[in-house]
């Protein structure tokens, strides 16, 4: 099949999916979709065990391990999902969680990759920099399941703003984090980023601060030209433009794609349609974006949900699995709990923002999405099993629960 065709696949699955949701399983959409998703995939499994003969799941397989999810997302789909979660995010509301924000998307990835790292290396008998790899691609927080939980859950502006700020931020940081690591994991294979300490360092600067430099010259560029415009065809062509090219170009030269696109959403969001803007072109540019969010998000799921065709179940992975879900929620509580105690004696924090931003840190399509990227060893078929067990109960059981949860402790909590 070709692109076209595989696209055309997928839309039409997500929509059926999404029809099958709406009229039966009443879920918020893109997690009923990877339900329903998974739900088929397993069907299909089931039908295969009983008439192996007819040989359904290798040819499923076969075509979801050709559909390369990892080059979709990080190459394709990111870029526009995260301008599209940034555009609803305003500077001012993000500025004063801003240091927040910056301690968990800088220190708290850093906590999490080595206490999950660690504890994998010490419990499974991974080496211990494959271990850290597996801890940089499983602790970021997944901005696209996170924003959308965030819609349904209906949270105190402030704690909104943390959560979508630092999931928003965190994916970036801990991406650079992970290239680092897989060039000292693997030298003489896969990307050869980071082979040493300052090459290391070297890194994270290009691609962190390069691609919010970038993010901020080309989103100010697009304002300059869109505040002497007034046609809102033209105008979301634009934003589209910059989501698009720049997000292609922060890759052409090394720079992070993810953290350009945040900025840049950041800026059209807030100082382009306060400034550069009619009204006419902020209804359809919102409209277009919230749509473009939806299908996008729709088919991210459906893809998280067949993607366990490429998974390879056993006993052991499924018991490394379950160890993997209890210690990525150690770390993320670990990770939200140490920015937050550092900043307590300047700041009062209400009572539920530990427990609820534990809960709400879901990980996401990009974290299989990195799995997949690693090199061909012997470890990466248990990796693969303990990063989609984790997504899964993330999304399904962190992503159904959270907005009950944010009930149960209530809209207006004592403070810390």
């Amino acid at each position: 099949m070709n692109e076209l065709q595989i696209a055309s696949l997928l839309i039409v699955l997500a929509g059926v999916f999404g029809a099958i949701n709406y009229l039966f399983f009443k879920l918020p959409s893109a997690i009923g979709i990877m339900i329903v998703a998974l739900l088929a995939s397993l069907a299909i499994m089931g039908v295969d065990a009983f008439y192996p003969a007819l040989q359904i799941r290798d040819t499923v397989r076969s075509f979801v391990i050709d559909l390369e999810f990892s080059s979709a997302l990080l190459e394709g789909m990111l870029g526009l999902l995260l301008f599209a979660g940034a555009l609803h995010v305003k500077i001012g509301d993000l500025r004063q969680q801003a240091w927040v924000v910056m301690l968990m998307a800088t220190i708290g990835v850093g906590l999490s990759t080595a206490i999950v790292g660690g504890t994998v290396a010490y419990a499974l008998g991974v080496p211990l920099m494959i271990a850290l790899v597996f801890g940089a691609l499983i602790s970021p927080t997944d901005p696209v399941a996170v924003l959308g939980v965030l819609r349904a859950a209906n949270l105190r502006k402030e704690l909104e703003t943390k959560i979508a700020g630092e999931s928003l931020f965190n994916d970036g940081v801990a991406y650079v984090v992970f290239l680092i690591l897989v060039g000292l994991a693997f030298p003489t294979g896969g990307d050869s980023h980071g082979t040493t300490l300052a090459g290391a360092f070297q890194l994270f600067g290009q691609e962190a601060f390069g691609g919010a430099a970038l993010g901020g010259i080309l989103g100010y560029l697009t304002f300059a030209v869109m505040r002497r415009i007034d046609d809102y065809p033209l105008e979301v062509l634009l934003s589209l433009g910059l989501a698009f090219g720049g997000y292609q170009l922060a890759t052409y030269f090394h720079l992070s794609g993810p953290i350009f696109a945040v900025v840049a959403g950041l800026f059209i969001g807030d100082v382009g349609v306060k400034y550069g803007m009619s009204e006419e072109t902020r209804k359809y540019l919102d409209a277009f974006w919230s749509l473009i969010d939806e299908i996008l998000n729709a088919i991210l799921f459906l893809l998280i949900g067949v993607e366990v065709f490429a998974v390879a179940f056993n006993m052991d992975a499924l018991w490394a699995g379950l160890l993997a879900i209890v210690v990525a929620l150690v770390a993320r509580l670990v990770a939200v709990s140490v920015p937050i105690l550092m900043i307590k004696p300047f700041k009062t924090f209400p009572r539920d923002v530990i427990p609820i931003m534990t809960w709400g840190g879901l990980k996401g399509g990009i974290s299989v999405a990195l799995v997949l990227t690693l090199p061909d060893t012997e470890w990466k078929p248990l990796l693969l099993s303990m990063t989609y067990m984790v997504v899964l109960f993330s999304i399904i059981i962190q992503g159904l629960t959270i907005a009950p949860l944010a009930r149960r402790l209530g809209r207006q909590p004592d403070l810390l």
